[in-house]
């Protein structure tokens, strides 16, 4: 188990600071422009509405279910932190090259979709570290101050005023505790610039070489003089893919144990997220389309839907290893949500089928 174990963080280390910095670099470099952005105004904002509204509906939750203070961060994060990058960077271009697709011409539409999906990666990618990092950071900070407090009451300085030597004592401790903070809070600042920057740089670079001109004659057009490095590039985000399904495997797996103790939670998280969430998106979506802020695509308008519906994104997990709140339960979660999302997707990708058809 300890050599699957490294063989599994080698695979997490290559995923965010290889393949996935180069399939959102070259996913966006290809499909991002001046005019595709204009057309897709209404996709951040839809992004943000399913935050806003999974947030009220995961405090919601919390009030119902009661659920422990340690694990409210981790409960608001996978209410409203959806899975919008990996999950509709698979679903969305494959349903292009089904025979009989609704989408049009199977070239258009994959170039589309793709350009749809990349999108869509790129907003889930900064919400999710925006606001999934804060929430998770925010209650552990909350419990270790509890902590402190708590130890601070059963261990009162008692004595120090009259005894020079206990004084010294407690001024010793209090810098080595204040050193033990410090060292912590540089490894953590570390680990969230290691597990950010590539992600963020390719984000930066991809929509810069899109969007201007030259750069895209440069390297992305069918005779561009640096065509190979874009090439490249697509060449190694093609691996992304195939490596996020086997670690959301191995992700699922560490949740078998102990499925049964979150139950209540689990039956939360999943009537959200599968549940609630997907019929206020069609309300959403639908009302957009009906007063002109949405483009009549029908492809445009399932993904729009479709970010209503996917499960909790797979970065909570790694935001809860982070901080070391709720990795156990924010396993057993995964799992269920997941298992779930099978039949869960299915239907509502019918629905949303017909509704945008």
């Amino acid at each position: 188990m300890d050599h699957i174990y490294i063989y599994n963080l080698f695979l997490v280390q290559m995923v965010f600071f290889v393949f996935m910095p180069a399939l959102v670099c070259g996913s966006l470099a290809k499909t991002i422009t001046l005019r595709s952005m204009s057309m897709l105004w209404f996709m951040p904002l839809n992004v943000l509405l399913t935050y806003i509204i999974g947030t009220a509906l995961g405090m919601l939750l919390i009030k119902i279910a009661k659920v422990p203070h340690h694990l409210q961060g981790l409960v608001l994060g996978c209410c409203a932190a959806g899975n919008l990058g990996s999950l509709p960077l698979i679903i969305i271009p494959s349903m292009c090259k089904e025979r009989g697709n609704h989408f049009g011409d199977v070239v258009v539409c994959h170039k589309h979709a793709l350009a749809y999906a990349s999108l869509s990666m790129a907003l889930g990618a900064i919400f999710v570290w925006f606001y999934g990092y804060n929430i998770v950071r925010v209650y552990s900070s909350k419990i270790s101050n509890v902590v402190k407090d708590s130890d601070s009451t059963e261990n009162p300085l008692s004595g120090t005023e009259t005894d020079p030597e206990n004084l010294s004592k407690c001024y010793i401790g209090a810098l080595v505790s204040a050193e033990e903070n410090s060292q912590t809070n540089d490894q953590v600042k570390q680990l969230e610039r290691e597990c950010t920057m590539p992600y963020e740089q390719a984000k930066i670079v991809g929509l810069i070489i899109g969007v201007v001109p030259k750069f895209r004659k440069l390297l992305v057009d069918d005779n561009a003089p640096l065509r190979v490095v874009h090439d490249s590039v697509v060449m190694l985000g093609d691996a992304g893919i195939p490596t996020i399904t086997l670690l959301v495997g191995a992700n699922l797996l560490t949740g078998l144990k102990g499925l049964g103790k979150q139950l209540p939670l689990i039956i939360g998280i999943t009537v959200v997220r599968f549940i609630a969430l997907p019929a206020i998106g069609i309300c959403i979506v639908r009302g957009a389309v009906h007063f002109g802020f949405i483009h009549p695509d029908p492809l445009y308008q399932f993904l729009l839907l479709l970010q209503f519906a996917v499960p909790p994104a797979i970065a909570m997990s790694t935001i809860t290893q982070l901080f070391g709140a709720g990795e156990g339960e924010c396993s057993v979660i995964m799992l269920a949500t997941y298992s779930c999302a099978a039949v869960s997707l299915t239907l509502w990708s019918t629905l949303f089928m017909w509704l945008v058809i």
